[in-house]
């Protein structure tokens, strides 16, 4: 086993450990946390499994490997920035109900003490 495959394991079984440490914490929800899960794993078994890329390469047919990572890095982080923009909309939906309802409340609030 080479230095740098040996370095590769200990760095992504860290962010794995990290990763955990943060939702035991209660700093990373489970629901988030399962998107970093999945990459450390295929960190892991890529750094156990050196020809994997290129294995993978050859079979979708990219012509050098490190064009799949890119490719596949890029196409995870608009899918994940789309799902967080989902969740933006629905948390600023939320916002704004609760804005509408605080506003009622007040309103019945301030009626209940002029009787």
């Amino acid at each position: 086993m080479e230095r740098v495959q040996l370095l590769a394991i200990i760095a992504s079984f860290a962010f794995l450990a990290f990763i955990a440490r943060l939702i035991y914490r209660g700093r990373l929800r489970e629901e988030y946390a399962i998107i970093w899960i999945v990459c450390s794993a295929l960190l892991i078994a890529f750094a156990f499994w050196r020809q994997g890329l290129e294995v993978i390469a050859d079979f979708i047919g990219v012509f050098d490997p490190p064009n799949l990572v890119f490719t596949g890095a890029i196409f995870a982080i608009l899918i994940y920035l789309l799902h967080l923009s989902v969740v933006v909309s629905k948390l600023q939906e939320q916002n704004k109900r609760l804005a509408q309802d605080m506003a009622l409340l007040r309103e019945e609030m301030r009626k209940q003490k002029e009787k």
